[in-house]
């Protein structure tokens, strides 16, 4: 046996009384979170990674102790050193050997739930968006007001199998030490060129091969006049699809056809400027259309890309709005903020797009302003639709601006359409042509009618 010493030194004492709470602490608390008595996102931080470092903290003390107690033996060899000595005929060694290997299997399952738990815990939303609370708060916030609010961060930006699995986790220790020394880029980049190719993430749930046809779409906007003067766009979207030609030629979704290839060449870091684009058709005729005064030096520098979903659908599960007026219109169109209030357009524009310290000084500015441009003498105000108009555009900010990682209208762009960024007109501007003197499509009735 070893000897009783062993364990009596102090480093082997206090390791087993801290795995011993460490174990107590753990299992406590899985059954806690299991039946969904926390709900704090930093909950799980402490139950699977916290207390579980703990315990193997303590876990590491115990065979550190022991290890001590025999050195300072060995240094004293006056004393007599207990050599162990297992003898399984003895009932004691027996029902000790035993407690020793349960408690090992105990231990390491308990490491095991503690390991998958962390894992698991680590890849959730709470974890990307809310630990790391301040850099990541303007994806959080956005993420959770589009369609893709039920998928989960990792599923578009981890990707499958233990190569991306532990690419995504050596990037995010990288992320970890920018959070902890504050050396992080404010705002956070946009960037698409980190992201998996589309139909790894896109095509889990969307099929390029469906078919959309041509969808009808309304715009609402409103003018910053007493009467918020609303003007009605109907247009119709020639979508598509594989097989799906409109009379003018090849529909929206005509780029995402897995039968056909768009490349090009974009020369900025936000794709935002293409001078070069060469299309393959489903017959394999290759085409190359280029913008006048394109030098080779200038393409070669520049990054080749292949078109898919997200190059057009950059925004799709971070949607922050690009301008104040839309952000403001659509509210207004879905009856969030009332027409019926005098100047409402015009007043909730103008609180969104001044400038504040933070947020908390926002929020309180935006209801400030409104009480004062409604007050007193407009007691003919519905005060209901005030108040609700306060809330909308409160919440407005908060989804839109965040002083703290300097977000704000027109930070990121959307490629959706062309009207508060190039969008579609990078490439359908008229300026691309190939050598046969025809040009990439810029007809406004090539995408959409006006019924």
């Amino acid at each position: 046996m070893i000897g009783s010493g062993s364990l009596r030194h102090p480093v082997a004492l206090a390791g087993v009384v801290i795995a011993t709470v460490g174990a107590v602490a753990f299992l406590t608390l899985l059954v806690a979170d299991l039946l969904g008595l926390f709900t704090n996102p930093y909950a799980g931080l402490v139950i699977f990674i916290a207390v579980p470092a703990l315990f193997v903290f303590g876990l590491l003390l115990i065979p550190l102790g022991i290890w001590l107690y025999h050195r300072a033996l060995r240094r004293d060899p006056s004393r007599p050193v207990d050599w162990p000595v297992i003898d399984l005929g003895r009932s004691r060694v027996r029902a000790i050997l035993i407690g020793v290997t349960a408690m090992t299997v105990v231990n390491a399952t308990l490491v095991l739930l503690a390991a998958q738990g962390s894992l698991h815990y680590m890849e959730s939303p709470e974890f990307c968006g809310q630990t790391c609370h301040t850099p990541m708060h303007p994806q959080y916030m956005s993420w959770q007001n589009t369609t893709h609010a039920e998928v989960a961060c990792v599923q578009c930006h981890v990707g499958e199998g233990a190569r991306a699995l532990v690419r995504s986790k050596l990037a995010g220790v990288r992320q970890l030490l920018h959070i902890v020394n504050g050396h992080y880029p404010r705002p956070i980049p946009a960037s698409q060129a980190e992201l998996r190719p589309a139909l790894e993430t896109c095509g889990n749930c969307h099929s390029p091969l469906l078919g959309h046809g041509v969808r009808t779409r309304t715009v609402r906007e409103y003018a910053e006049d007493e009467a918020n003067t609303e003007t009605a766009t109907t247009l119709a979207l020639h979508i598509g699809g594989p097989n799906e030609k409109t009379a003018s030629g090849r529909a929206i979704h005509w780029h995402a056809d897995p039968r056909v290839r768009v490349e090009y060449i974009a020369t900025d870091p936000d794709r935002q400027t293409i001078p070069f684009v060469r299309t393959i058709d489903e017959k394999g005729k290759t085409k190359e259309y280029v913008v006048e005064g394109t030098t080779p030096e200038t393409l070669a520098a520049g990054t080749t890309r292949t078109m898919d979903c997200i190059d057009c659908h950059n925004a799709a599960a971070h949607r922050i709005s690009p301008t104040a007026e839309q952000a403001v219109n659509r509210a207004m169109a879905a009856g969030r903020i009332s027409p019926a209030l005098p100047f409402v357009r015009r007043e909730a524009v103008r609180l969104l797009k001044s400038d504040y310290g933070d947020e908390a000084a926002a929020i309180a500015a935006i209801e400030s302003g409104f009480r004062t441009a409604y007050g007193p003498s407009k007691a003919h105000v519905d005060h209901v639709a005030l108040s609700q108009a306060i809330a909308t555009t409160q919440s407005l900010y908060r989804t839109n601006v965040f002083p703290a990682m300097k977000v704000t209208w027109g930070v990121y762009l959307d490629n959706r359409g062309h009207t508060t960024s190039n969008g579609c007109f990078r490439c359908h501007d008229g300026s691309h042509v190939a050598r046969d003197g025809s040009a990439i499509n810029a007809d406004c009735a090539y995408c959409h009618d006006l019924p």
